[in-house]
């Protein structure tokens, strides 16, 4: 049993009591809110004609069905107009505060938190949707959870977890040119399975991690869950205090100064006990792609894709099914196959780091003929960043279109969806059958690098041969 993490000290603090269930009662610090996976909880709570425990721990934001290319009320999608109204509703009976598509503060929940100041060290965050553990990045425990325990939150600002293993993920050695923390997620999946990470919560440490910028470590805690991890964290360090200063909601003058206090206290300590510890050099990754159909089904660019006779017997049922669905045999290379479309954006790789290296990639070149490819912001604010540094123009110069911020094509449950059997590069999190619109579209995931120097070769390419 894990002692003196991080883990374990915020649950801590954060327990009510524990229950005859064997869970444990935790008070939630932040609740984010958006229009998918709301509309059932707030019925619950009219239902029993309930207020909300604390309306101002719960914050909501647009981000999932609505178009990317159009802003016009109502939208053409009544579906999407529906239920958009609905999420605008609740907030305004609920005493919500909502980032509604006319807010500057507007975008994917994943981004905005962080981006708003209003995800903190320390904290339990909770949300309806699985990548929700993006916020570990700033040391909280932050758990996806579903519509019934949406609804505990709403009415009791708590929730009953089960108390989790702690695996320390140590990761060290020098990245080599063209590889990211995307590739280092993928590596991560690939080495301790899909499924590996099930009771577990991470904690990624490290030289690698220390050296990470914030947006790298939210990409790599965003994507712990497509490991099996319930969550992912990293402890908080001065990038972690240098980031959150002068936003918006972060403390204020000694207020601050009182938190980092606080968010210091809370690191695992140099003696922590861990229910496990793995470490992966990172000096040996390099830029990752998916061949199947879930994110632990990659190789490196260089590599062929595995020989199912060569897998663990438990691994080749899936594998042949990923394969014949993916149209790709066992044993081939997956270099220089054709795309159809190239996506960048996400709650994993929407930020403004991203489109800063995938626009240095475009610059001054063209996509392939063929190719339909898309950018989109992650927030309002990382929208009007980029165009302000001209990123915007090289995208719309090389032939991307230049979207408004949203999920877009990660979910594609708007109009941003892939067609019969096209295959995109996308720098999104989930490779599954369908994910991304058609029933039986294909996706290959990797970093915004790689989707850049795709679209221009119009096939899968090593970005290092562009830096090289």
């Amino acid at each position: 049993m894990s002692k003196h993490t991080l883990f374990d000290k915020v649950w801590d603090i954060h327990t009510i009591k524990e229950l005859p269930t064997g869970q444990t009662q935790l008070f939630v610090g932040v609740n984010y809110l958006h229009e998918i996976t709301t509309p059932q909880a707030f019925a619950m709570m009219r239902e029993r004609n309930w207020k909300l425990a604390f309306p101002q721990r719960n914050f909501a934001t647009i981000d999932h069905v609505n178009p990317t290319n159009e802003r016009m009320r109502p939208f053409k999608d009544t579906t999407a107009e529906t239920i958009i109204s609905a999420l605008e509703k609740n907030a305004k009976d609920f005493g919500i505060t909502i980032f509604g598509l006319e807010s500057e503060n507007n975008g994917i929940v994943h981004v905005i938190g962080p981006e708003l100041g209003i995800t903190q060290p320390g904290m339990i965050i909770t949300c309806g949707d699985s990548h929700t553990s993006t916020h570990g990045a700033f040391g909280s425990l932050a758990f996806g959870i579903g519509t019934s325990q949406i609804f505990d939150v709403l009415a009791t600002q708590c929730i009953a977890m089960k108390k989790l293993k702690v695996r320390k993920i140590e990761i060290y050695g020098k990245l080599a040119k063209g590889v990211y923390a995307k590739d280092i997620a993928l590596a991560t999946i690939r080495k301790l399975g899909a499924n590996g990470g099930n009771g577990y919560a991470y904690e990624y440490a490290g030289e690698t991690i220390s050296q990470m910028n914030m947006e790298e470590r939210m990409t790599l805690c965003n994507m712990s869950i497509e490991g099996g991890a319930i969550i992912g964290y990293v402890n908080p360090d001065e990038k972690t205090f240098e980031y959150i200063k002068g936003r918006k909601y972060a403390p204020k003058e000694k207020k601050f100064e009182r938190a980092i206090k606080y968010w210091k206290s809370i690191c695992s300590d140099s003696n922590a006990k861990y229910d496990d510890i793995v470490k992966i050099d990172c000096a040996i990754i390099e830029p990752t792609i998916t061949w199947g159909t879930n994110p632990s089904q990659c190789i490196g660019i260089s590599e062929n894709i595995p020989e199912l006779k060569k897998l663990p017997e438990n691994m080749r049922a899936d594998a042949k099914d990923a394969l014949e669905y993916m149209g790709l045999r066992s044993g081939m290379k997956m270099k220089r196959m054709k795309i159809d479309v190239a996506f960048i954006g996400s709650c994993t790789n929407g930020r403004i780091s991203d489109l800063r290296e995938a626009a240095s990639i475009l610059k001054g070149r063209k996509i392939a003929n063929g190719v339909r490819a898309l950018a989109v912001p992650g927030s309002y604010k990382i929208k009007m960043q980029a165009e302000k540094e001209d990123l915007d123009k090289i995208f719309i110069s090389a032939g991307f279109e230049w979207r408004d911020q949203g999920c877009s094509m990660c979910l594609a449950i708007n109009p941003d969806k892939l067609k019969e059997r096209q295959i995109c590069a996308s720098s999104s999190n989930r490779n599954f059958k369908g994910r991304q619109g058609s029933p039986i579209g294909r996706t290959i995931l990797m970093s915004p690098a790689m989707v850049a120097i795709a679209a221009i070769k119009g096939e899968l390419s090593d970005v290092r041969d562009f830096y090289d």
